[in-house]
Parts: structure tokens; C-alpha cells; sequence
């Protein structure tokens, strides 16, 4: 495997990427070192892919990563239901089975626990998450991190998990998915923050930015939200990644003129 400081610029670039598709472009690029992860791929697939990684010159197995809100191939009550039985450890033993099913098919990021807090009936997403109380949110985000990082297991691969969506993205304007997030700084430390808080406490390995705006600024391009707030004051110091395309969407929100100043922002913001 190579170190960092022997990698060339493209291989480094490469790493950061994450695709969905697999078509010969991305097995050219697969083979030669320049693809870090793939979402959305299981079972053979996924070994052949990590086996081309493995080959190529850096060495650097794949992270898969997937959707694993509640099951993979059992399947439990939504989240927001699990949540209503306020037991918390039945709560971590749901995501540990999940977060093993998971891992037997090569899946070793698992893009759970959301831990939005939402009080708005007419957002779609209300049914991830825990509900609209911010201590039994923190509570249940820290059983579902230690139940998804259980790695209870040798023969597998150990799974991750990620902490989404940061942050606000919960509270959008008018309930509708993707919008604006106008809150204040009260709102944002004692309602929408103290779960993240209570997953970073807990361990969690990755933090998914969000696509909304927070207060005028889109969150993975807000240096302030990542770098100060989420790295800086909760400590997070592992890998944020983001949401679908979030950052490329910098465009449409009009603070980035295409995908190369979109990127850079993103870099900028501390998402890495």
C-alpha cells in the first residue's frame, strides 16, 4: 500500500471520490488507483471491485458504502418507531444484525444513523429519524452508532458509521425536501446539534453533510458549520462525506460557478 507522500496528485484526488456507476471508465481509473470508494454495490461485485483496487498501485482497499436505515436482509420497524419503544438497547441490537448483514455482503460504510431532529409533520424524511426531541435523539444516535460499530466479527469487513444529515437539514421551510434552513443560533446548540454532538461523543466515524442551506450558506460548503463548528467544537476528526452530489449542488445554489469552484469550496469548508 502506498503512503500519502508517494502518491501522485490524480491517485489523491481519486481517493476522495465516490461513485455509483461501474462502467469501463471507472474500472480503467479502478485498476490504475484513482477510485477510493463506490455506493450502492454488493455481494461479487463488490469483491471483484475491491480485488482490482487491491492490485493497483496504491493498494488501498475500497470503502462501500450503503443505505442500511432499518435491516438489510431482515428487516425492522422504521426508525422513528424503533424510537418509540424508547429501549435503547433493543435499539443498538437492530443496528449491530443490520451493520453484520451488511458487512457479509462487502458493505463497510453504512450511511445511518440519521439523526435529524424534525418537528415538522409535512417532511418526508421524518420517519429516519428519532423524532422531535433532542435528548432522546442524542440518545438513540449513540445506541446506533455503537450498534452499527459493533464489529463484533474477524472474517468480515468492520463497518462504519455515518451520521447524517449535517445539520438543520431536518427543519427545511415549509417541510419541503432539500429547502433552506433559516435558524437561530439557540435553535441550531439546543435542538439540532446535540445529536451529532452525542454521535462524535459516541465514536462515529462519518458525518454526512446535508443539502440544504443553513441561515443563507449550503451546509457542505460552509466553512463555518464543518471546519468551526462540527470539527472544531464537537472535535470530529474523521471523514465527512457528502450528501448525493451536495457539493456539485453548490452550483445551483449559486455560491459556485461550476464543478471546479464547487470543489474547492467543499475542500475549503473542511469536508475532508
Amino acid at each position: 500500500m502506498k503512503r500519502l507522500s508517494d502518491m501522485t496528485l490524480e491517485e489523491k484526488i481519486g481517493q476522495l471520490v465516490m461513485y455509483g456507476k461501474y462502467g469501463e471508465a471507472q474500472q480503467k481509473a479502478l485498476a490504475e488507483g484513482r477510485i477510493g470508494s463506490f455506493l450502492n454495490n454488493r455481494g461479487e461485485e463488490t469483491q471483484m471491485r475491491q480485488n482490482l483496487a487491491l492490485d493497483s498501485p496504491t493498494g488501498i482497499p475500497l470503502i462501500i458504502g450503503d443505505d442500511v436505515i432499518h435491516g438489510f436482509r431482515t428487516i425492522f420497524p422504521i426508525p422513528l418507531a424503533l424510537s418509540c419503544s424508547f429501549d435503547l438497547g433493543l435499539i443498538e441490537e437492530t443496528c449491530a444484525l443490520s451493520a453484520r448483514e451488511a458487512a457479509m455482503e462487502g458493505i463497510n460504510m453504512i450511511f445511518a444513523p440519521m439523526v435529524d431532529i424534525s418537528r415538522d409533520p409535512r417532511w418526508g424524511r421524518v420517519a429516519e429519524g428519532a423524532g422531535e426531541d433532542p435528548y432522546l435523539g442524542s440518545e438513540v444516535a449513540r445506541a446506533r452508532v455503537r450498534g452499527y460499530q459493533r464489529n463484533d466479527w474477524e472474517d468480515m469487513p468492520k463497518t462504519a458509521a455515518c451520521a447524517k444529515h449535517y445539520v438543520a437539514y431536518g427543519a427545511p421551510q415549509g417541510g419541503r425536501d432539500y429547502d433552506g434552513a433559516d435558524i437561530s443560533e439557540r435553535s441550531l446548540r439546543e435542538i439540532y446539534l446535540p445529536p451529532f454532538d452525542a454521535a462524535v461523543k459516541a465514536g462515529v466515524m462519518s458525518v454526512m453533510s446535508s443539502f440544504n442551506d443553513l441561515n443563507g450558506i449550503p451546509v457542505s460548503g460552509n466553512e463555518r458549520a464543518i471546519r468551526g463548528i462540527l470539527r472544531g467544537e464537537l472535535g470530529f476528526g474523521g471523514v465527512v462525506v457528502s450528501d448525493w452530489e451536495s457539493v456539485e449542488e453548490l452550483v445551483n445554489h449559486s455560491i459556485a460557478s461550476d464543478g471546479r469552484e464547487a470543489a474547492r469550496l467543499g475542500f475549503k469548508a473542511g469536508w475532508i
